[in-house]
């Protein structure tokens, strides 16, 4: 059991997510950085389905009791266990007692936390992803106790070596498809929603990723339609906003544009200021 002493900025158990209630208007919800989530996973030999902990910005600060093993990725929030300084995408021995903090964000926006075989709440609809009116709670509070599978934490040193992906953290470039609705944009609109650079608003969150800067917009709304994780809708004002993992399963704005999976998890480590911009991909 980990005893949760500080919840941190935003801090909830994620897995890949919840699929086949999107008819009822349940959203997917699952980890915003899906690539990292599934690192720490692997790391420790878990399924990819895993339950983690999803920290965003600041980390909460959390007591074992019991021995397991844990590891750490995507982004760097300065970790220590019992005040001695950790790395990501590590093996950690934790013994009963010991304690896990955070400090200064160094590096992406949000750290997922894997512990051996995984955060054993209750699963809701076939998952343990936490999200507001489908599971008790959709973060985590203070006193909270979550439980974990007991295991035996072997001695001694592994030495396999693993090559991983970083510079997804920090890159600004976010390849995409064509929308359902990208044709119906002029070329000039087009040529603009291509090769502009575009600055994160402080209107974002699990839900949807909003940019500043509008793009000239003519069309008309839409019949409400399916969408999904990546979808960038053009708003009537002009906005563009990037729909996340939380979001909605229709909409009636125009769907000018689909993210790539791995450029969702880019996303996912950025946050209000960050610039980015669109790559069209034409190979599915």
């Amino acid at each position: 059991m980990i005893k949760v002493l500080k919840p941190g900025f935003y801090s909830s158990i994620q897995d890949v997510g919840r699929f086949g209630f999107q008819q009822y208007g349940v959203p997917s919800s699952g980890a915003m950085d899906q690539y990292a989530a599934a690192l720490a996973n692997g790391l420790l030999g878990n399924s990819e389905n895993a339950a983690v902990l999803e920290i965003t910005i600041t980390g909460p600060t959390l007591q074992f009791n019991g021995a397991t093993k844990i590891c750490l990725s995507g982004a760097d929030i300065s970790p220590k266990l019992n005040n001695v300084p950790l790395s990501n995408n590590r093996l950690i021995k934790v013994n009963s007692n010991d304690v896990l903090t955070f400090g200064t964000l160094q590096t992406g926006v949000r750290c997922y936390l894997a512990v051996s075989g995984g955060f054993q709440i209750k699963p809701v609809m076939g998952s343990r992803s936490m999200y507001k009116g489908i599971t008790p709670h959709h973060v985590l509070k203070k006193h909270d106790e979550l439980d974990l599978n007991s295991v035996t934490v072997e001695a001694g040193e592994h030495n396999s070596r693993l090559r991983i992906q970083q510079s997804y953290l920090e890159s600004a470039v976010l390849p995409v498809f064509k929308g359902p609705e990208f044709d119906l944009l002029s070329v000039v609109q087009q040529k603009q929603l291509l090769s502009a650079r575009f600055t994160i608003s402080k209107d974002n969150n699990r839900m949807a990723y909003q940019l500043n800067e509008p793009l000239s917009n003519t069309l008309e709304a839409i019949i409400t339609s399916v969408v999904l994780p990546g979808t960038v809708q053009l708003t009537p004002s002009g906005k563009l906003i990037i729909l996340m993992r939380d979001c909605q399963t229709t909409g009636g704005y125009p769907r000018v544009l689909q993210l790539k999976e791995s450029a969702i998890n880019s996303l996912a480590q950025k946050f209000t200021g960050h610039e980015v911009s669109f790559q069209l991909n034409t190979q599915y």
